[in-house]
């Protein structure tokens, strides 16, 4: 906001896009008077989010039942590692 003063400039010294600084200068003219050291940019630091936790997995309910041509047939209830279930089939063939 100071007379002579390059947006341009502004951005590149803090490292934000021109077009960013033209845009806060139209949000704050209208609330702020213009004086000297009336403005200031603020340093901003970027940190990742804390990790959450990871959520405890839903118990899955339910039936699969698998028939095969041979007449085998493998009735499945619960939760049952895909790996397991792989191998069960595997076996029956």
């Amino acid at each position: 906001m100071a007379p002579g003063a390059s947006v341009s400039v502004v951005a590149r010294r803090h490292d934000v896009n021109a077009n960013q600084v033209f845009k806060w200068r139209r949000e704050v003219a209208p609330v702020l008077p213009i004086s000297e050291g009336s403005i200031a940019l603020l340093p901003v630091e970027i940190v990742p989010e804390p990790a959450e936790p990871p959520r405890p997995r839903a118990r899955r309910t339910g039936t699969i039942e698998i028939t095969f041509a041979c007449g085998a047939r493998i009735c499945v209830r619960g939760e049952v590692s895909p790996e397991t279930l792989r191998q069960v089939i595997e076996l029956l063939r």
